[in-house]
């Protein structure tokens, strides 16, 4: 019998619908450090994160137990629709924007797995991920979302576009514009990263 690892997402679901939760778990694991960082960056705040992304799980389970999962071999950009749906439902019912925080949150790069790093290596990394960040929050809305499904969701243009309801161009040019203000930013503040 094959890993539970080695399965593709589509098996992976007609495993769970047959009973076997541990495929779930799998698929969880495979994809929640894509969803969990995406949500991050959209909603600004750890615990809203979390609840968000528990949110989108119950969702899947939910669509998936009750037949209606479609999306054959597309788990992970069926999965972002959802986590973007749900935060901008969030910011529809509190009617507010993102804020920007510079509070003492755990750094979501201290979660996600790399290889052992030397304390000053660590150290590198983490300002420079935060200089990222707060350059990014900088950025008028619509070029922040499109860099970070890009980049940190690891989503195509195809399925930004479909996801934010614009045309392919529009998330084209969005990103474009986005890069040109973060060169920008990183030449005014003379940042290296």
């Amino acid at each position: 019998m094959t890993p539970l690892s080695k399965l593709s997402d589509h098996e992976l679901i007609q495993s769970f619908v047959l009973g076997n939760t541990g495929a779930f778990e799998c698929l969880v694991l495979r994809h929640k450090d894509k969803l969990y960082t995406s949500i991050h960056f959209l909603v600004k705040d750890k615990y809203l994160a979390e609840d968000i992304f528990q949110d989108v799980f119950i969702r899947v389970i939910d669509t998936v137990r009750g037949g209606r999962y479609t999306e054959e071999g597309k788990f992970l950009p069926w999965a972002m629709r959802i986590a973007h749906n749900l935060c901008v439902d969030h910011f529809r019912k509190v009617k507010r924007t993102p804020t920007i925080k510079t509070g003492d949150d755990t750094d979501i790069f201290e979660i996600l797995n790399f290889t052992e790093e030397s304390p000053e290596e660590k150290l590198i990394k983490k300002q420079s991920h935060n200089r990222v960040r707060d350059m990014l929050d900088l950025l008028p809305e619509d070029q922040r979302e499109v860099i970070i499904l890009r980049h940190y969701a690891d989503l195509s243009f195809k399925e930004i576009a479909e996801m934010t309801h614009c045309s392919i161009n529009t998330a084209l040019g969005r990103m474009r514009y986005g890069l040109i203000n973060l060169r920008k930013m990183m030449v005014q503040k003379q940042i290296a990263l």
